[in-house]
């Protein structure tokens, strides 16, 4: 067995994860392509560059990513002190200045092996085309991110098992069930067939129409030019292919032959589906509903839709080239791949979504690999913490699984039922810092 842990990938959760395992005494070779190669998004040759918006967004605990990002201070986690240290101003989230954030982190990374007790971190300039290699002999975190190299890319394939790694083109909304009306609301399935897994939202023409309208015209993102080749194949977005004309999602993804609208008695004019997305039934997706609206846009439409009002988005839907495993199928709930125990998986290639969740799948990775490295148990974070929760998540086996961010709809609920919702959250926060 090598000397050292190996983590392919110098991104968030890359050195989170080579802080994490140094800072228990053993060395680390961290691989980062950069400068030799760099992925059509990064610019400068700093460690945990930040390429998308400066903000980890919330502070407050009763907000999903403010709760994770507070257990991981608890658990000293580097980049979130860092976060806090490179802070600008941004109300109650934390967002940072990007150059002191990612030259602080690597510094930092640089020096830690003049400390006593840490293990020696080897910054090694060099992109990493067969982790079988690494693997033979040691124990290897992949955290290369969602522009994962193409040659590296094919290699996982190959190591997976995999036919190909998930191009996630467009993704659906997901919503809380517990926000859901079902005063319009009703369980089912077409025809009656079926067990009544659906939850139906049923239309009249004038509810359609108004929604039709303001789908049409609603903003989008613009894609980056080198996601524009991909992007559409095999995945329409909604706000697409209702451009085609006003009865196309009727004859599409609002389909509502099969089904009698609770309300009259008739066959609704519309109908929106949502399927059960995670395994306690309390997250549901939009089916069909993939989108590259704005997220503002996507909150104000889709609130539109009759049962939706109140809905509480725990994850908009989102368009872009991202790389990622069928973590569902492949990982255990310690990062680790099931078929081969010295390969651990991190970051957004993991399944997780954001600079938060990122984070804290490298500081499990590694966690866990030094507990390998030193032949003890390893560490199962509770799904009563958002941590292990988001872990959980990824681990389980979903036929439908997509990435996922911090939510409280993964978290196990509380017995007692609160409607108020900030009651609600603060209840399960205090549950999961007290669990950390």
């Amino acid at each position: 067995m090598n000397k050292f842990i190996a983590v392919v990938g110098g991104g968030l959760a890359g050195t989170e994860a080579a802080y994490q395992i140094a800072k228990r005494g053993i060395d680390v070779k961290l691989y980062e392509m950069k400068p030799t190669n760099f992925s059509p998004a990064h610019k400068n040759e700093n460690l945990a560059e930040i390429v998308c918006s400066n903000s980890f967004k919330s502070n407050l605990i009763t907000n999903a990513c403010g709760l994770l990002k507070e257990e991981l201070r608890r658990l000293d986690s580097l980049l979130i002190k860092i976060a806090d240290e490179t802070s600008v101003p941004a109300g109650q989230a934390l967002a940072v200045d990007r150059e002191k954030f990612a030259a602080k982190v690597t510094s930092t990374l640089e020096e830690l092996s003049e400390k006593n007790n840490f293990g020696k971190i080897e910054i090694i300039r060099e992109e990493i085309e067969d982790v079988n290699k690494l693997a033979e002999n040691g124990i290897v975190i992949i955290a290369t991110g969602p522009l994962t190299s193409e040659k590296l890319a094919e290699n996982i394939k190959k190591l997976t098992g995999e036919k190909e790694l998930y191009f996630y083109d467009a993704a659906a909304p997901i919503v809380e069930k517990s926000s859901i009306d079902f005063n319009v609301a009703f369980m089912g399935d077409r025809y009656g067939k079926g067990d009544s897994n659906y939850i139906n939202l049923p239309m009249n023409k004038e509810e359609y129409e108004k929604f039709y309208n303001e789908l049409i015209n609603a903003e989008v993102v613009e894609l980056k030019e080198f996601e524009k080749k991909e992007i559409f194949e095999g995945c329409m977005p909604v706000e697409v292919m209702a451009k085609r004309g006003i009865d196309t999602l009727r004859f599409g993804p609002l389909k509502p032959v099969g089904f009698e609208d609770k309300r009259t008695g008739k066959r609704p004019y519309a109908l929106v589906q949502l399927r059960q997305d995670n395994e306690e039934g309390t997250l549901y997706n939009m089916v069909g509903f993939q989108t590259n609206l704005k997220f503002g846009e996507q909150k104000r439409v889709f609130s539109l839709i009759p049962g939706l009002n109140n809905a509480e988005f725990v994850k908009y839907g989102v368009m872009h080239k991202n790389t990622y495993i069928n973590s569902s199928k492949l990982l255990d709930n310690t990062c680790n791949l099931k078929s081969n125990k010295n390969i651990y998986f991190a970051g957004q290639i993991s399944g997780v979504e954001g600079y938060v969740e990122s984070i804290s799948s490298g500081y499990v990775a590694a966690v866990n690999a030094v507990q390998q490295y030193n032949n003890k148990e390893k560490i199962i974070f509770s799904n009563e913490t958002m941590i292990g929760a988001l872990t959980k998540y990824i681990s389980t086996e979903n036929e439908k699984f997509q990435p996922m961010n911090a939510n409280f709809g993964i978290l196990p609920q509380l017995e007692e039922n609160i409607r108020d919702k900030k009651i609600k959250y603060e209840k399960l926060a205090k549950r999961a810092l007290e669990k950390i």
